[in-house]
């Protein structure tokens, strides 16, 4: 006579392995959620600067740059360096890759801000191709 007693669920077989396993990849997703929200909050906060945004605005109007990488002129990568905020004052020294459809550039930005007034002591882009160095202060710089 066989044993009709009804047998025990995938579950209730394996729950000794599932349960850790499950544990183990449930943090280390959590981990990497975290850490993807971490990078793209601090990109966030340093592509919403005012000296990122005001030096793509000098490049993506300064004539000459435009005549070497075209238009338009975008971004092309993540931003390095530092920048520091607090209260009214803070400090930018930051490299931004990026390219037109003819060449590729860093731009690089040395600033200081003071009573909510961002001041560039430099401001330029390097040419990839050619290394050569084009100021953006021009006149403006002190």
């Amino acid at each position: 006579m066989e044993d009709q007693s009804p047998q025990k669920s995938w579950f209730s077989r394996n729950w000794g392995w599932v349960v850790p396993l499950g544990g183990c990849l449930t943090v280390i997703i959590l981990f990497f959620i975290f850490l993807g929200s971490v990078i793209f909050g601090v990109s966030e906060l340093m592509t919403g600067s005012d000296p990122y945004k005001e030096a793509l605005v000098k490049v993506q109007q300064d004539e000459y740059v435009i005549e070497i990488l075209g238009e338009p002129i975008e971004t092309d990568g993540i931003m390095q360096g530092e920048l520091s905020f607090k209260n009214n004052t803070g400090k930018a020294d930051i490299s931004i890759p990026i390219k037109g459809p003819d060449g590729e550039a860093r731009v690089y930005l040395v600033g200081t801000k003071q009573n909510d007034l961002w001041t560039y002591t430099e401001m330029y882009v390097i040419i990839s191709e050619t290394e050569e160095q084009i100021d953006l202060l021009g006149y403006e710089k002190d």
